[in-house]
Parts: structure tokens; sequence; C-alpha cells
């Protein structure tokens, strides 16, 4: 080999250890810099938090209540007016309750509800089945965990413990006289302050949700003002009921009791439609009105109690002078009841005796009220979404107004009812 071919191998042997030594230390630079770059991006690089759909932010759910109130009945001039229109007279079969429910977390301190009953009734109408606002509410959070909370708009006046359960959670078909009496549909205009530590929260939810038959959250302390004239009618004075109720929960091994006391007042202002042409009324139609009230609840596990009692003052109409005067009220009731699992299915049998002597403020000449009453019954829940309910009902009702005078009707009734929820 050649002197010449001697340099050409060295030249060519020393250019591949120069490429390989570069190509290595390219390497080795790209290793030692670039990945823990990439690295400390990857982790600190936080991904964009989605914002809510408009379709995300609310839910609508609801229920159907269909009844027959006369599969058996005694007395076709017993009814309830308040309790059921149907219930008498020549009523067949009818859709007590059809309510749709929309509502909503719109912020973490933003809530709403609106509810509408498409088989509301006018009172003297032939047809039924009308849609009326139940609810529309916002609920406002004065803290992070809405321990303290403002409701403003239309909702339920805070004020017994049956009058907040939901109809389509409740056991009787029909509300007790001496509570209901005191709120047409529960419900009123006003603003509620609600004041509720967040275990109790928690507790509330699991008694409705775990079928324990309870209320819902109304708050450990409520506070409000509303307008007095009931739901969907206008304010007629410029004085606002005020309305106060305290409730604590007790639990006591694996029972848990209620105990309550609420009252309010204000001044009621009968309306024109509900006077009839020759009785007598104060000049300007405002009549005292105020209530307290206490409970008591021994939530079915398995035996339950549920006792409220009321006394007040309001209007009621008096057939001695013909004439709508201020009266003293008083009435209430006590429930007892059973919950009995039985495979997926539960069977609450209930019995409940109701008292009341009163005018209701609300109805024809403030009508005046005495009312005895037992109902018998059971509520079978087949599941989640289907229940069927039977009642009996032995009543004593005198009720009377200007038309109505001497108006005293005993007889029994044995009810049924099936309800959806969805």
């Amino acid at each position: 080999m050649t002197l010449r071919h001697l340099l050409c191998a060295g030249l060519i042997m020393a250019g591949t250890v120069s490429l390989y030594a570069q190509d290595n230390n390219t390497k080795t630079t790209s290793v030692a810099v670039t990945e823990p770059t990439d690295a400390l991006h990857s982790q600190n690089e936080k991904k964009p938090v989605e914002e809510k759909k408009w379709y995300d932010r609310f839910s609508i759910r609801g229920y159907l209540q269909f009844r027959q109130n006369n599969l058996i009945n005694t007395n076709d001039d017993l009814g309830c007016a308040q309790c059921d229109a149907n219930w008498g007279g020549n009523g067949g079969i009818s859709i007590r309750r059809a309510r749709i429910n929309i509502l909503g977390q719109v912020y973490q301190n933003i809530y709403f509800k609106l509810e509408a009953d498409f088989a509301a009734s006018v009172t003297g109408s032939t047809t039924g089945n009308y849609t009326q606002l139940r609810d529309a509410y916002v609920d406002v959070g004065l803290d992070p965990e809405n321990v303290l909370k403002v409701r403003i708009g239309q909702s339920k006046v805070p004020y017994g413990f049956e009058n907040l359960q939901s109809s389509g959670n409740r056991l009787m078909l029909d509300r007790a006289d001496a509570m209901n009496s005191a709120l047409l549909n529960e419900r009123d205009l006003g603003a509620f302050l609600y004041f509720t530590p967040v275990k109790f929260k928690k507790l509330y939810a699991d008694l409705v949700n775990q079928n324990y038959k309870g209320s819902g959250d109304f708050g450990l302390l409520a506070f409000g003002v509303y307008n007095g004239q009931a739901t969907n009618r206008q304010e007629m004075n410029k004085s606002q009921h005020i309305v106060a109720r305290a409730t604590y929960p007790f639990i006591i091994g694996n029972q848990i009791i209620e105990a309550s006391l609420q009252g309010y007042a204000g001044r009621y202002v009968l309306y024109d439609s509900q006077l009839t042409s020759g009785i007598s009324y104060t000049a300007d139609k405002n009549y005292t009105d105020q209530r307290a009230a206490a409970s008591f609840i021994l939530y079915p596990r398995p035996f339950g109690i549920q006792a409220e009692y009321n006394i007040g003052r309001g209007p009621q109409f008096d057939k001695t002078t013909l004439s709508i005067v201020e009266k003293d009220l008083d009435g209430g009731y006590v429930m007892t009841s059973y919950r009995l699992p039985v495979k997926n299915m539960l069977f609450f049998p209930f019995a409940r005796y109701q008292y009341y002597n009163g005018g209701r403020k609300f109805e024809t000449d403030a009508r005046s009220y005495a009312v005895h009453q037992i109902d018998l019954g059971m509520e079978w829940q087949v599941n989640k979404y289907f229940e069927l309910s039977a009642e009996y009902c032995i009543s004593d009702r005198q009720y009377e107004d200007y038309a109505l005078q001497d108006n005293h009707q005993k007889g029994n009734s044995l009810r049924v009812q099936a309800q959806v929820n969805f």
C-alpha cells in the first residue's frame, strides 16, 4: 500500500470519528436540556376548566297523581274544597296533580326553581286542569357553602311541617285542615332567610331520598316577610306578614326526632270575589291574621309519629250576626305510621286523627269550620317511580257561610290514588 493510500484511509477514519463524536455530542445536549424542559412544562400546564353548558345547569322532574275519591261514599254532600274539589258530589276519576319542576344550580351560590301545576282547578268552574304557577324563586347563598341563604319569589312559607312536605312525598292524600288553612297552596310571595349548617343539609336530603318522609331543607332557623294574600294573588295592603320558625332534629340511636316552633302575624284583606251579597264585614275588609304552632316528628325508622297543633286568630263567618268577624281558632292532628320494606318495595300503613275549629280566610265569606276526622290508609311504593295509596275517611264536618247555614255533614269515603314520579 502506498503512502497516498494510507493518507486517504486515515482521512476517512478521522472524518468518521469526528462525525460520530459530533452526533453523540448533539444527542447528549438534547437529552440534557430538552427533556427536563418538556417535563417541567407538562407538570405546570393546567387544562382549562370547561364552563358548564346551559343544559347541564338545570334538571327537569315532576309527578302525576290520579284519584278516585268516591269508591265508597255514604254522603254526596260531604266535601272539602281545599282538600280536593272532586271529593263528594259527582266526582269520579280526576287528575289531582300534574307537576313539572325546572330547577338548577346556575352558580355556586345561586339556585332557582320553577314549578307549575297543569291540573289546577278554579272554584265554580266545571272545567278543570288549568295551568297555574306554584314555585318561582331564586336562592342566593351568603357564604361558600350556602349555610345562610335568602330565598326570593313565590315559595312555601316556613310554617308547619306537613305544609312543607311535598305532596308527592306525603303519606296522607290531603293535608290536615288545622295547619293547611293558614296558607292556600302553602305558598306566598316574599323573601325568606334560611340558616342550615352543612351536616343538617345532608340529613334533610337523606330523609327525603331514603323514603323517611322528610320535608326537605327549610332551615334550622327561618325568618321572612311575605304578602299574606296567598299564591298567585296580588297584595291588597301595604302591610306584609312576618313569619319565623325554629326547628331541630335530634339523632338518638337509630331514631330521628324533630321538634319545631313557628308563628306568623299580619293583616289579611278579603277580596270582593269571596264576599256574598248581604253579608256584613269591616269597612276596609282588613282582618287580623296570626298563628303560632308546635310540631313533633318521629321519623318512621320504622315506627313514626307526626303531630302538629296551632292556635291563632283570623276572619271567620258568624251565622248569628251574618257577618265576618275576628275569632279565635285552634286545631291540629296526630298521625302514626310504619315503614315496612318488603323485597324492593315499601309499605307505609298509617292512621290520623285531626281536629279544627276556626275559619278559612280564603274561602267564601271566610267560611267557618268545625272538623273531626279519622283517616286510615296504606301507601304502597312499588318502586321509586310508581306508588299506590288507599285511604278510608270517617268525617264529621260542619262548614258554614252565608249560603250554607246549619250545614253539618257526616260520612265515610274510600279514596285511592296512583302516583308516577319522573
